[in-house]
């Protein structure tokens, strides 16, 4: 599912949620600029998803037509389609990264991160012959009921390697867990080595 097919979706649910919806509130959920959310509203609007009217003379309401509400239903079948192909890929990309990490004895495993892509290595690896260390991050709390370990602390810990559950800082959390003492070839990530 492409960008646009999501902001498409993102707006017709939030115009059917709220037609009084304000064009600012879109584009601070939508995270793009103002006029840029009036561009989109138009397109919508010209394709005939959503009907635009003025009340009384300075209000914007927004109207979702039959034909959006059809199209709201295609992209969110579309973004299911998507994320369970999502789910399916990262879930077989960890198993084979796992899997590798269990066949060269690395069996003692920290996981770096606390979002889905954690919880999704968590349950890949429990699934598997490894023994789950800890969770670490530079937050404090809980994730899955187990306590967030600092960075730091990781010199104290008996492991094998740490799985960076994260596509987008890579390097950063790379450095930061090196800077730990963490040697290289225990620090394993999830995205192809160039």
């Amino acid at each position: 599912m492409d960008l646009q097919a999501q902001r498409d979706l993102q707006l017709l649910s939030e115009v059917e949620r709220d037609g009084n919806v304000t064009q600012r509130t879109l584009a601070k959920k939508l995270g793009v600029a103002l006029g840029l959310t009036n561009l989109y509203l138009k397109r919508l609007a010209r394709k005939g998803y959503i009907k635009i009217t003025t009340i009384p003379h300075n209000r914007i309401k927004y109207l979702l037509t039959p034909y959006g509400v059809a199209e709201k239903s295609r992209l969110t079948y579309e973004y299911m389609q998507y994320s369970l192909y999502y789910y399916r890929d990262m879930r077989g990309r960890l198993g084979q990264i796992l899997a590798g990490l269990s066949s060269a004895d690395c069996k003692r495993l920290v996981i770096y991160g606390t979002g889905e892509l954690a919880e999704l290595a968590y349950l890949t690896l429990r699934e598997m012959d490894l023994a789950f260390v800890g969770f670490v991050n530079g937050k404090e709390g809980t994730f899955l009921s187990y306590p967030l370990l600092p960075i730091e602390i990781l010199s104290n810990f008996d492991f094998d390697a740490v799985l960076i559950a994260d596509l987008q800082n890579v390097e950063k959390i790379r450095a930061l867990i090196a800077q730990a003492g963490v040697a290289d070839n225990k620090i394993v990530t999830l995205v192809p080595e160039n």
